[in-house]
């Protein structure tokens, strides 16, 4: 752990980490604030009248999107304005209703508002044609609705934080599941382990390599996950920070209960290495799980999701991406935590035993099973 905080590559990762992920934040609120600015040439005086409707509509709904007018002498002109660019849609009275014209791609923000604008006046017209008013003509057409969990977080902030927590477990394991891999290789290389073993039991040596690997990648997260809440509550997502540091509270303790089995394993792939380039072999199993947790982690959803959070490793992304999403029960996760614990103690124990009996062969790069059949 010393030698890991005096370590700069360690220190200036850690730091351009917690700089990218505020930064991707900032910059995700800042594009989800920014209003959308539609340029809209119009021809007539109605024309104007049905912006100004589909501008009150927008801000009633609480939308960045503001819809600027610029006037055109005919349609001629108008065409021209949409096909230099000048403007992104035109609008044109026909014959029942009204025209939208675009380029090459339909700007479905226009659509909206604009469509909106010009049924609210065309129903306010008929209306009083008709000696009657909006209101009544509207009677019984109101729908509510009700959320059964209004704690919940929405889809779009469920999947983001998903793929976060993915995202940090696959970089917290690989960077330090491999630290430890590589310091034991090269204890075994350099044969220091064998002045190690006379001076402490091997027992002991793993214990420390992977407690203090744990602490390590514990700290590194809690930062990570700090950085995050920190991010979301300057860029005004204040609401759901109590859903998502819920989550986020989970996602640790999952995380750190997952890892000591995890680091237990890295240790082994360094014991049965008897030089560094035999890591890429003996490593192999180990960073394909890990990728896979990753890939489940950010696609698997619906019954998939469900499964997955009770599958230990994978669990410490599924699971609390559902308790952010809001549909896992209070008991779920700590169901999902007892396997996961249970699971990495049995880890543990297989690990400790391959550990002590491959740590000391030198002859070459061995197998599990051959780990196995050494006796101790």
């Amino acid at each position: 752990m010393s030698v890991k905080l005096h370590d700069r590559n360690f220190l200036v990762s850690t730091v351009v980490t917690l700089v990218i992920i505020v930064a991707s934040i900032l910059f995700s609120g800042w594009i989800s604030g920014r209003a959308t600015t539609i340029d809209v040439a119009v021809t007539g005086q109605d024309a104007a009248t049905v912006l100004q409707t589909g501008q009150k509509i927008a801000d009633s709904q609480d939308a960045n999107v503001k819809l600027n007018t610029h006037d055109s002498p005919d349609l001629a002109g108008l065409e021209q304005q949409v096909r230099d660019g000048k403007v992104d849609v035109g609008l044109i009275p026909v014959d029942g209703g009204w025209r939208l014209i675009g380029k090459s791609n339909e700007n479905t923000d226009a659509t909206k508002y604009i469509t909106a604008a010009a049924q609210q006046i065309s129903v306010e017209r008929n209306a009083k044609a008709a000696g009657t008013s909006v209101q009544q003509l509207q009677s019984g057409s109101s729908v509510t609705y009700d959320l059964l969990d209004p704690d919940g977080a929405d889809a779009g902030t469920a999947k983001v934080v998903g793929f976060v927590f993915a995202f940090l477990f696959y970089l917290s394991s690989i960077v330090f599941g491999m630290v430890i891999a590589q310091s034991v290789v090269e204890e075994k290389q350099n044969r220091i382990v064998e002045i190690l073993a006379s001076a402490i039991p091997l027992r002991q040596l793993l214990v420390g390599k992977v407690l203090g690997s744990t602490a390590m990648a514990l700290g590194q997260l809690v930062l990570f996950v700090a950085a995050g809440l920190i991010g979301m509550a300057a860029t005004g997502r204040g609401s759901q920070i109590g859903q998502v540091a819920g989550a986020a509270g989970w996602f640790v303790v999952f995380f750190v209960v997952g890892f000591l089995a995890l680091a237990a394993l890295w240790a082994v792939a360094g014991s049965l290495s008897t030089r560094s380039e035999d890591l890429q072999s003996t490593a192999t199993p180990l960073s394909v799980m890990i990728m896979a947790v990753l890939f489940i982690g950010i696609f698997v959803s619906g019954v998939g999701q469900v499964v997955a959070s009770y599958v230990p490793l994978v669990s410490i992304v599924a699971m609390p991406s559902r308790v952010v999403a809001g549909t896992a029960s209070w008991w779920e996760p700590l169901l999902s935590l007892a396997i996961m614990a249970a699971t990495a103690y049995g880890v543990v124990v297989i690990a400790e035993k391959i550990y002590r009996r491959s740590l000391m062969q030198t002859q070459g790069r061995l197998s599990f099973r051959q780990a196995l059949r050494v006796e101790d």
